[in-house]
Formats: C-alpha cells, structure tokens, sequence
C-alpha cells in the first residue's frame, strides 16, 4: 500500500513539475517571466528526482552568475531595445 502511495506522488509530482517546466520553456518564446517559471518547474521536479536537482543548482549557478546565456540575452535584448528607439 504505501509503496502505491509513493508511487502516485512522484506520478502526481512529475505532471505538476513537467507542466509547469513545459509553460517556463514555452514563456521563452512569447512574452512571459520565463526565468522565473523555469526554476520554479525544477524546483517541483527537484523533491523527486536527482537529475532535477543537478538542473536547478546549474541554473541557479548560471542565475548567480549572471552567466554567457544571461549576457547573451541581455546584449540582445538592449541592441533590439536601441534599435527600436531609432
């Protein structure tokens, strides 16, 4: 019985954290707080599975980091910004 329990939690976890990952990674393209989506999805995901956990502590690394993707993003974002202006 309990590990039936067990089993509908990570079940009912895996959908809740794979949807809320699947929203994040669709706030990429249209307008939405991806950043903030995204970790939230793993953060989810994470009190299952390890491999989620690796996940989240690379984004938060990259998050604190202010890392290539995030600079990245943000010279793109500026340059588009300027252009607009113009």
């Amino acid at each position: 019985m309990i590990t039936y329990l067990k089993f509908a939690k990570r079940v009912i976890i895996s959908i809740i954290g794979s949807t809320v990952l699947l929203i994040g990674i669709i706030t990429i393209i249209t307008p939405g707080p991806a950043f903030i989506i995204i970790p939230a999805g793993l953060g989810i995901l994470a009190t299952e599975f390890v491999w989620a956990q690796r996940w989240l502590k690379r984004v938060k690394q990259e998050i604190e980091e202010g890392g290539p993707t995030i600079r990245s993003w943000k010279e793109h974002l500026s340059h588009w910004w300027n252009r607009k202006k113009k």
